[in-house]
């Protein structure tokens, strides 16, 4: 029996961690005899579920990623088996199993339907230990090296800390630099860089010099830290934190999340740092020569116009002085607290004056 990833570019750091631990796996770019393994995210959900509905194989759908796991009663409307959460360890027992015709009710982490229709959730799983589990399989694909994973802050908006529990892990420096032998150019996935060794809560740059001081001292490595693919919170931001990255890193800009321009709003989705913090962070970035890449939300429940043109004036704010930001329209995401609300709508002059600076290169991002 084939067993085979569903490729797609948008889930190709999913695919690097789970194809190794399953041997020869095929990657296809449409359903496959056989067992066929999609991870995904909400805004993929819509054209997944009618590929899996239109095929016409004879396959053993399984379902991963975030909006399996937030929403698994409909994604079992299309596959047969969803992994509820992280797939290291629940994924290779899900298809021994399968391969084997086994029985797996006592499989922990999954969700099915019994022969009557009934959703069956089985036990939950502990979370994994990261060391055991390389990022990648350098012979199979690659992709950024992820140094933590979860997240202890509760925005309403944001899957992760629902998915990983709240808890934020980290992989050891040992592991990391393993990863790191496959790369020149290193660069990072995490909810907040500079929250690597600690609780996610309370910084702890010590741990953080740690890393970046070990990779450092690999010959022909440059360092990319607190960047894309990853970010950090503005309140993370510090003189002495910043001077760690210009001290071992090569990248000329960060990426913080400040998200809206209105504390109110800050407080209500339960985001963990003001306005003040994120204006703060901004000018410490632009002290030490590095560019701020800031990420804005719009459409919060509830918001109002007075409320965005707050945003609105921090985003302007930030491209005069020199900073770029992307903004994007509130997606609410399944499995979190905004999972049903009504969006609010975007205002006349904040479409308006996003639109201008976009043409002229200051923004990038869909506020509509």
């Amino acid at each position: 029996m084939d067993v085979c990833f569903r490729w797609n570019k948008k889930n190709a750091y999913s695919l690097a961690a789970l194809a190794p631990l399953i041997p020869d796996t095929l990657r296809v770019k449409s359903p496959h005899d056989g067992i066929m393994i999609y991870s995904l995210v909400s805004r993929q959900a819509e054209s997944v579920f009618k590929e899996v509905a239109d095929s016409s194989t004879n396959s053993i759908f399984i379902s991963g990623g975030p909006h399996p796991s937030g929403a698994p009663e409909e994604t079992l409307k299309y596959f047969d088996y969803v992994i509820m959460g992280e797939g290291e360890e629940t994924l290779p027992e899900l298809v021994q199993a399968l391969k084997a015709g086994k029985d797996v009710s006592k499989i922990k982490g999954i969700a099915y339907k019994n022969q009557n229709g009934k959703i069956i959730f089985t036990e939950k799983r502990e979370p994994v230990d990261l060391d055991k589990y390389p990022c990648f399989d350098p012979k199979i694909l690659m992709a950024p090296i992820e140094i933590s994973r979860g997240c202890p802050f509760r925005c309403k908006y944001c899957q992760t800390p629902r998915l990983f529990k709240g808890r934020l892990r980290h992989r050891s420096i040992d592991s990391i630099v393993e990863c790191a032998k496959n790369y020149d150019d290193l660069r990072f996935t995490s909810s907040n860089s500079l929250a690597y060794g600690s609780d996610g809560i309370h910084l702890r740059l010590d741990k953080v010099e740690k890393l970046l001081s070990t990779l450092d001292q690999m010959e022909g490595k440059t360092i990319y830290f607190g960047t894309f693919p990853s970010e950090v919170r503005p309140e993370f931001i510090s003189n002495e934190s910043l001077e760690l990255i210009t001290k071992y890193c090569s990248n000329t800009k960060i990426s913080l999340g400040a998200q809206s321009g209105s504390d109110r709003i800050l407080r209500e989705i339960l985001r963990g740092h003001t306005v003040d913090d994120v204006v703060q962070s901004i000018e410490l970035c632009f002290d030490h020569g590095l560019t701020p890449m800031v990420d804005f939300m719009v459409g919060f429940p509830g918001e109002t116009e007075e409320e965005q043109d707050m945003s609105l004036e921090l985003i302007e704010w930030i491209c005069k002085k020199g900073g770029n930001v992307h903004s994007h329209y509130l997606t609410p995401l399944p499995g979190t607290p905004y999972a049903d609300v009504e969006t609010a709508p975007v205002s006349k002059r904040f479409r308006k004056v996003m639109g201008k600076m976009a043409l002229n290169g200051k923004v990038t991002g869909t506020w509509e």
